[in-house]
Protein backbone atom coordinates (compact mmCIF):
# COMPACT_ATOMS: atom_id res chain seq x y z
CA UNK A 1 0.00 0.00 0.00
CA UNK A 2 1.06 3.29 -0.83
CA UNK A 3 1.79 5.79 1.80
CA UNK A 4 -0.27 8.87 0.79
CA UNK A 5 -0.71 11.87 2.87
CA UNK A 6 -2.86 14.91 1.79
CA UNK A 7 -1.29 17.76 1.10
CA UNK A 8 -4.30 20.10 0.73
CA UNK A 9 -8.32 20.21 0.02
CA UNK A 10 -8.78 17.25 -2.86
CA UNK A 11 -5.31 16.85 -3.10
CA UNK A 12 -2.69 13.88 -2.16
CA UNK A 13 0.82 12.97 -2.59
CA UNK A 14 2.56 10.17 -2.08
CA UNK A 15 6.03 9.95 0.87
CA UNK A 16 8.91 8.68 -0.80
CA UNK A 17 12.36 8.85 0.63
CA UNK A 18 16.15 9.90 -0.81
CA UNK A 19 19.09 7.33 -0.31
CA UNK A 20 19.68 10.25 2.56
CA UNK A 21 16.63 8.89 4.36
CA UNK A 22 17.95 4.83 4.39
CA UNK A 23 20.57 3.08 5.96
CA UNK A 24 22.10 -0.70 5.60
CA UNK A 25 21.46 -2.88 8.38
CA UNK A 26 24.38 -5.46 9.00
CA UNK A 27 22.83 -9.58 9.34
CA UNK A 28 24.22 -11.17 11.97
CA UNK A 29 27.03 -12.76 9.41
CA UNK A 30 30.05 -10.87 8.31
CA UNK A 31 33.04 -12.15 5.54
CA UNK A 32 35.76 -10.81 4.62
CA UNK A 33 36.09 -8.26 1.86
CA UNK A 34 38.37 -10.13 -0.12
CA UNK A 35 35.66 -12.97 -0.61
CA UNK A 36 33.30 -10.37 -2.11
CA UNK A 37 32.86 -9.21 -5.76
CA UNK A 38 31.59 -6.46 -7.09
CA UNK A 39 31.23 -7.92 -10.84
CA UNK A 40 29.01 -6.89 -12.95
CA UNK A 41 27.66 -7.79 -16.59
CA UNK A 42 25.13 -6.41 -19.19
CA UNK A 43 24.56 -8.84 -21.99
CA UNK A 44 27.74 -10.43 -23.15
CA UNK A 45 30.11 -7.50 -21.40
CA UNK A 46 31.62 -7.95 -18.19
CA UNK A 47 33.21 -5.26 -15.72
CA UNK A 48 34.71 -5.57 -12.67
CA UNK A 49 32.42 -2.73 -11.07
CA UNK A 50 28.92 -1.42 -11.17
CA UNK A 51 30.18 1.66 -12.45
CA UNK A 52 28.99 3.94 -15.85
CA UNK A 53 30.16 7.48 -16.22
CA UNK A 54 27.84 10.15 -16.94
CA UNK A 55 27.76 10.72 -20.04
CA UNK A 56 28.87 14.65 -20.00
CA UNK A 57 32.38 15.86 -22.28
CA UNK A 58 32.70 16.88 -18.23
CA UNK A 59 34.34 13.36 -17.69
CA UNK A 60 34.54 10.90 -20.56
CA UNK A 61 36.96 11.89 -23.24
CA UNK A 62 37.93 8.67 -25.44
CA UNK A 63 41.28 8.52 -23.40
CA UNK A 64 39.08 8.99 -19.89
CA UNK A 65 36.59 6.10 -21.60
CA UNK A 66 39.72 3.75 -22.07
CA UNK A 67 41.05 4.59 -18.29
CA UNK A 68 37.67 3.64 -16.61
CA UNK A 69 37.32 0.47 -19.32
CA UNK A 70 40.41 -0.55 -17.85
CA UNK A 71 39.77 0.32 -14.17
CA UNK A 72 36.64 -2.43 -14.71
CA UNK A 73 34.38 0.55 -15.26
CA UNK A 74 32.15 1.73 -17.95
CA UNK A 75 33.00 5.61 -19.63
CA UNK A 76 30.03 6.46 -21.71
CA UNK A 77 30.82 8.66 -24.41
CA UNK A 78 28.53 12.07 -25.28
CA UNK A 79 27.33 11.04 -28.92
CA UNK A 80 25.76 14.99 -28.83
CA UNK A 81 29.05 16.44 -26.77
CA UNK A 82 32.42 17.94 -27.57
CA UNK A 83 33.70 14.93 -29.19
CA UNK A 84 31.17 15.07 -32.34
CA UNK A 85 31.57 18.36 -33.01
CA UNK A 86 35.06 19.90 -32.36
CA UNK A 87 38.21 18.62 -33.59
CA UNK A 88 40.12 20.74 -30.96
CA UNK A 89 38.19 19.15 -27.73
CA UNK A 90 41.22 19.85 -25.27
CA UNK A 91 41.31 23.68 -26.62
CA UNK A 92 37.75 24.32 -26.50
CA UNK A 93 37.36 22.83 -22.71
CA UNK A 94 40.63 24.70 -21.26
CA UNK A 95 38.91 27.97 -22.60
CA UNK A 96 35.78 26.73 -20.64
CA UNK A 97 37.31 25.97 -17.68
CA UNK A 98 38.91 29.54 -17.62
CA UNK A 99 36.29 31.01 -18.09
CA UNK A 100 33.96 28.86 -15.49
CA UNK A 101 37.15 29.93 -12.58
CA UNK A 102 36.52 34.09 -13.26
CA UNK A 103 33.48 34.20 -11.34
CA UNK A 104 32.98 37.88 -12.72
CA UNK A 105 30.17 36.40 -14.44
CA UNK A 106 29.07 33.48 -13.07
CA UNK A 107 26.82 32.52 -16.01
CA UNK A 108 29.64 33.40 -19.38
CA UNK A 109 30.43 29.30 -18.76
CA UNK A 110 27.06 28.51 -20.00
CA UNK A 111 26.74 30.68 -22.45
CA UNK A 112 30.30 29.69 -23.58
CA UNK A 113 29.12 25.76 -23.51
CA UNK A 114 25.94 26.69 -26.04
CA UNK A 115 27.89 27.90 -28.37
CA UNK A 116 30.47 25.16 -28.62
CA UNK A 117 27.73 22.89 -28.81
CA UNK A 118 26.18 25.02 -31.71
CA UNK A 119 28.38 23.46 -34.14
CA UNK A 120 26.85 20.55 -36.08
CA UNK A 121 27.10 17.00 -35.44
CA UNK A 122 29.98 15.68 -37.54
CA UNK A 123 29.23 11.43 -37.66
CA UNK A 124 32.91 11.46 -38.72
CA UNK A 125 34.22 12.98 -35.37
CA UNK A 126 32.16 10.93 -33.36
CA UNK A 127 33.21 8.02 -35.38
CA UNK A 128 36.64 8.24 -34.93
CA UNK A 129 36.22 8.93 -31.11
CA UNK A 130 34.38 5.81 -30.86
CA UNK A 131 37.13 3.77 -32.94
CA UNK A 132 40.13 5.32 -30.66
CA UNK A 133 38.27 3.32 -27.63
CA UNK A 134 37.52 0.47 -29.29
CA UNK A 135 41.20 0.32 -30.53
CA UNK A 136 42.19 0.04 -26.82
CA UNK A 137 40.08 -3.15 -26.21
CA UNK A 138 37.66 -1.88 -23.47
CA UNK A 139 34.04 -1.71 -24.54
CA UNK A 140 32.56 1.13 -25.96
CA UNK A 141 29.46 2.72 -25.17
CA UNK A 142 28.09 6.00 -25.85
CA UNK A 143 25.28 8.21 -25.25
CA UNK A 144 22.29 9.63 -27.65
CA UNK A 145 19.50 11.77 -27.17
CA UNK A 146 15.83 9.69 -28.44
CA UNK A 147 15.63 13.11 -31.12
CA UNK A 148 19.20 12.28 -32.31
CA UNK A 149 18.73 8.64 -32.36
CA UNK A 150 18.10 7.56 -35.67
CA UNK A 151 20.30 9.68 -37.26
CA UNK A 152 23.33 9.04 -35.29
CA UNK A 153 23.17 4.97 -34.12
CA UNK A 154 24.30 4.00 -38.23
CA UNK A 155 27.67 5.95 -37.41
CA UNK A 156 28.01 4.68 -34.06
CA UNK A 157 27.34 0.78 -35.35
CA UNK A 158 30.00 1.12 -38.10
CA UNK A 159 32.45 2.37 -35.84
CA UNK A 160 32.01 -0.47 -34.04
CA UNK A 161 29.88 0.83 -30.85
CA UNK A 162 29.25 -1.80 -28.40
CA UNK A 163 26.81 0.11 -25.71
CA UNK A 164 23.93 2.32 -27.40
CA UNK A 165 22.70 4.36 -24.02
CA UNK A 166 19.53 6.20 -25.15
CA UNK A 167 19.31 8.67 -22.57
CA UNK A 168 17.17 11.56 -21.72
CA UNK A 169 16.07 13.96 -19.00
CA UNK A 170 12.76 12.02 -18.87
CA UNK A 171 12.45 8.80 -21.74
CA UNK A 172 9.38 7.23 -22.62
CA UNK A 173 8.88 4.04 -24.67
CA UNK A 174 7.61 6.54 -27.78
CA UNK A 175 9.39 9.88 -28.39
CA UNK A 176 6.02 11.94 -29.65
CA UNK A 177 7.36 15.08 -31.22
CA UNK A 178 5.14 17.97 -32.58
CA UNK A 179 6.19 19.43 -36.37
CA UNK A 180 7.91 22.73 -36.27
CA UNK A 181 8.52 24.55 -39.25
CA UNK A 182 10.84 26.63 -37.62
CA UNK A 183 12.94 23.36 -36.49
CA UNK A 184 14.24 22.13 -39.78
CA UNK A 185 12.84 18.59 -41.39
CA UNK A 186 9.90 17.32 -39.17
CA UNK A 187 11.25 13.65 -37.18
CA UNK A 188 9.11 10.99 -36.76
CA UNK A 189 8.92 9.91 -33.40
CA UNK A 190 11.30 7.18 -31.96
CA UNK A 191 9.36 4.43 -31.01
CA UNK A 192 12.14 2.59 -28.95
CA UNK A 193 10.40 -1.03 -29.54
CA UNK A 194 10.72 -1.15 -33.18
CA UNK A 195 14.19 1.12 -33.12
CA UNK A 196 16.01 -1.84 -30.28
CA UNK A 197 14.27 -4.31 -32.04
CA UNK A 198 16.73 -3.40 -35.18
CA UNK A 199 19.67 -3.53 -33.32
CA UNK A 200 22.33 -6.14 -32.49
CA UNK A 201 23.60 -4.66 -29.32
CA UNK A 202 22.19 -4.06 -26.03
CA UNK A 203 20.41 -0.49 -25.78
CA UNK A 204 20.45 1.06 -21.82
CA UNK A 205 17.02 3.84 -21.69
CA UNK A 206 16.58 6.05 -19.24
CA UNK A 207 15.81 8.11 -17.18
CA UNK A 208 12.81 7.23 -15.26
CA UNK A 209 11.06 7.75 -11.88
CA UNK A 210 8.53 5.01 -11.47
CA UNK A 211 7.52 1.47 -11.44
CA UNK A 212 5.07 2.09 -14.71
CA UNK A 213 7.27 3.85 -17.00
CA UNK A 214 10.53 1.37 -15.50
CA UNK A 215 8.18 -1.49 -16.58
CA UNK A 216 7.07 0.23 -20.25
CA UNK A 217 10.95 0.74 -21.24
CA UNK A 218 11.51 -3.19 -19.79
CA UNK A 219 8.88 -3.89 -22.57
CA UNK A 220 10.79 -2.13 -25.16
CA UNK A 221 13.72 -4.83 -25.25
CA UNK A 222 15.83 -2.49 -23.75
CA UNK A 223 19.04 -4.40 -21.70
CA UNK A 224 18.83 -2.01 -18.80
CA UNK A 225 16.61 0.74 -17.64
CA UNK A 226 18.37 4.09 -15.90
CA UNK A 227 16.49 5.27 -12.94
CA UNK A 228 16.55 8.60 -11.94
CA UNK A 229 18.09 12.20 -13.76
CA UNK A 230 21.09 12.54 -12.75
CA UNK A 231 20.28 14.61 -10.32
CA UNK A 232 23.53 16.50 -8.31
CA UNK A 233 24.69 19.53 -7.22
CA UNK A 234 25.73 20.95 -9.83
CA UNK A 235 22.39 19.84 -12.00
CA UNK A 236 19.23 21.88 -11.73
CA UNK A 237 16.73 19.62 -13.42
CA UNK A 238 15.11 19.04 -9.96
CA UNK A 239 13.46 21.79 -8.22
CA UNK A 240 15.29 25.60 -9.92
CA UNK A 241 13.90 24.56 -13.82
CA UNK A 242 11.47 22.23 -14.41
CA UNK A 243 10.35 21.65 -10.87
CA UNK A 244 10.74 17.92 -11.24
CA UNK A 245 12.48 15.52 -8.64
CA UNK A 246 13.89 11.83 -8.25
CA UNK A 247 13.75 10.39 -4.63
CA UNK A 248 16.00 8.17 -5.34
CA UNK A 249 15.79 5.36 -2.78
CA UNK A 250 12.00 5.01 -3.78
CA UNK A 251 12.60 5.35 -7.34
CA UNK A 252 14.92 2.91 -7.42
CA UNK A 253 12.70 0.27 -5.94
CA UNK A 254 9.76 0.55 -7.71
CA UNK A 255 12.20 0.06 -10.69
CA UNK A 256 13.47 -2.72 -8.91
CA UNK A 257 9.93 -4.07 -8.71
CA UNK A 258 9.03 -3.62 -12.48
CA UNK A 259 12.12 -5.72 -13.10
CA UNK A 260 10.60 -8.42 -10.93
CA UNK A 261 7.28 -8.19 -12.77
CA UNK A 262 9.09 -8.30 -15.92
CA UNK A 263 10.81 -11.39 -15.17
CA UNK A 264 7.78 -13.41 -14.66
CA UNK A 265 5.96 -11.72 -17.29
CA UNK A 266 8.41 -13.08 -19.55
CA UNK A 267 9.32 -16.54 -18.27
CA UNK A 268 12.99 -14.93 -17.49
CA UNK A 269 14.18 -12.00 -18.88
CA UNK A 270 15.79 -9.92 -16.37
CA UNK A 271 16.63 -6.23 -17.17
CA UNK A 272 19.04 -4.28 -15.34
CA UNK A 273 17.97 -1.13 -12.95
CA UNK A 274 20.83 1.85 -13.58
CA UNK A 275 20.82 4.07 -10.84
CA UNK A 276 21.76 7.69 -11.79
CA UNK A 277 21.46 10.57 -9.26
CA UNK A 278 22.35 11.36 -5.82
CA UNK A 279 25.03 9.52 -5.51
CA UNK A 280 28.46 10.99 -4.45
CA UNK A 281 30.15 9.00 -1.96
CA UNK A 282 30.56 5.50 -1.48
CA UNK A 283 28.11 5.17 1.18
CA UNK A 284 25.44 6.77 -1.44
CA UNK A 285 26.94 4.24 -3.96
CA UNK A 286 26.21 1.45 -1.72
CA UNK A 287 22.74 2.30 -0.56
CA UNK A 288 21.47 2.26 -4.11
CA UNK A 289 22.42 -0.92 -4.71
CA UNK A 290 20.55 -2.13 -1.45
CA UNK A 291 17.85 -0.71 -2.93
CA UNK A 292 18.00 -2.89 -5.92
CA UNK A 293 19.81 -1.27 -8.32
CA UNK A 294 22.15 -3.22 -10.38
CA UNK A 295 24.57 -0.57 -11.22
CA UNK A 296 25.34 3.12 -10.69
CA UNK A 297 25.96 6.18 -13.19
CA UNK A 298 28.61 8.29 -11.14
CA UNK A 299 29.11 12.35 -12.28
CA UNK A 300 30.65 14.50 -9.51
CA UNK A 301 32.91 11.85 -8.03
CA UNK A 302 34.59 11.09 -11.37
CA UNK A 303 34.75 14.43 -12.42
CA UNK A 304 37.46 14.89 -9.72
CA UNK A 305 39.89 12.72 -11.39
CA UNK A 306 43.08 13.94 -12.83
CA UNK A 307 42.11 11.66 -15.80
CA UNK A 308 38.83 13.84 -16.20
CA UNK A 309 38.56 16.62 -19.24
CA UNK A 310 36.55 19.08 -17.91
CA UNK A 311 40.00 19.45 -15.26
CA UNK A 312 38.55 19.64 -11.91
CA UNK A 313 34.32 20.94 -13.40
CA UNK A 314 31.68 19.21 -13.75
CA UNK A 315 28.61 19.93 -15.42
CA UNK A 316 25.26 17.26 -16.32
CA UNK A 317 24.95 17.16 -20.14
CA UNK A 318 21.81 19.11 -19.96
CA UNK A 319 24.04 21.63 -19.39
CA UNK A 320 24.29 22.56 -23.02
CA UNK A 321 20.12 23.57 -23.71
CA UNK A 322 20.26 25.90 -26.34
CA UNK A 323 17.42 27.18 -24.68
CA UNK A 324 16.55 25.54 -21.09
CA UNK A 325 19.82 24.94 -19.66
CA UNK A 326 19.64 22.43 -16.92
CA UNK A 327 23.10 22.29 -14.90
CA UNK A 328 25.48 24.49 -13.90
CA UNK A 329 29.30 24.19 -13.77
CA UNK A 330 30.27 22.74 -10.48
CA UNK A 331 34.41 22.78 -9.16
CA UNK A 332 34.74 19.91 -7.75
CA UNK A 333 38.91 20.21 -7.78
CA UNK A 334 41.25 21.91 -8.51
CA UNK A 335 44.44 21.18 -10.09
CA UNK A 336 46.79 21.09 -7.27
CA UNK A 337 44.50 18.44 -5.83
CA UNK A 338 43.15 15.73 -8.09
CA UNK A 339 43.30 12.34 -7.60
CA UNK A 340 44.35 9.82 -10.15
CA UNK A 341 41.20 7.70 -11.32
CA UNK A 342 42.19 4.86 -10.10
CA UNK A 343 42.52 6.21 -6.45
CA UNK A 344 38.86 7.99 -7.56
CA UNK A 345 38.00 3.73 -8.13
CA UNK A 346 39.90 1.78 -6.02
CA UNK A 347 41.91 3.34 -4.13
CA UNK A 348 44.13 4.06 -1.71
CA UNK A 349 41.94 6.58 0.06
CA UNK A 350 43.13 8.77 3.00
CA UNK A 351 39.97 10.30 2.41
CA UNK A 352 37.53 9.80 5.56
CA UNK A 353 34.34 11.06 3.17
CA UNK A 354 33.65 8.44 1.50
CA UNK A 355 34.79 10.13 -1.71
CA UNK A 356 37.72 8.37 -2.66
CA UNK A 357 37.82 4.17 -3.23
CA UNK A 358 34.37 3.72 -4.23
CA UNK A 359 34.62 0.50 -5.04
CA UNK A 360 36.47 -0.79 -2.04
CA UNK A 361 34.16 1.17 0.54
CA UNK A 362 31.10 -0.58 -1.56
CA UNK A 363 33.04 -4.02 -1.45
CA UNK A 364 33.46 -3.41 2.21
CA UNK A 365 29.93 -2.60 3.41
CA UNK A 366 28.60 -5.83 1.62
CA UNK A 367 30.91 -7.79 3.86
CA UNK A 368 29.94 -5.94 6.67
CA UNK A 369 26.39 -6.75 5.77
CA UNK A 370 27.43 -10.66 4.58
CA UNK A 371 26.83 -10.73 1.30
CA UNK A 372 29.14 -11.81 -1.67
CA UNK A 373 28.07 -10.05 -4.46
CA UNK A 374 25.52 -7.29 -6.01
CA UNK A 375 22.57 -9.42 -6.54
CA UNK A 376 22.24 -10.79 -2.66
CA UNK A 377 23.30 -7.29 -1.49
CA UNK A 378 20.25 -6.29 -2.59
CA UNK A 379 18.34 -8.56 -0.10
CA UNK A 380 19.98 -6.57 2.41
CA UNK A 381 18.30 -4.96 5.51
CA UNK A 382 17.50 -1.46 5.35
CA UNK A 383 16.27 1.32 8.15
CA UNK A 384 14.15 4.63 7.24
CA UNK A 385 15.05 7.89 9.18
CA UNK A 386 12.16 9.05 10.45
Amino acid sequence: MRDLVDIGMGRTARRTFELDDISIVPSRRTRSSKDVSTAWQIDAYRFESPILSHPTDALVSPSAAVELGRLGALGVINGEGLWARHRDVDAKLEELAAVATDNADPLAAIRLLQQLHAAPLDPDLLGAAVATVRDAGVTTAVRVSPQHAPELTPALLQAGVEILVVHGTIISAEHVAQADPNDGPVREPLNLKTFIAELDIPVIAGGVHDHRTALHLMRTGAAGVIVGYGSAEGATTTGEVLGIGVPMATAIADAAAARREYLDETGGRYVHVIADGDIHTSGDLAKAIACGADAAVLGTPLAAAAEAPGRGWYWPSAAAHPDTPRGALLQVATDEDRPSLECVLNGPSQDPYGELNLVGALRRSMAKAGYSDLKEFQKVGLTVHV
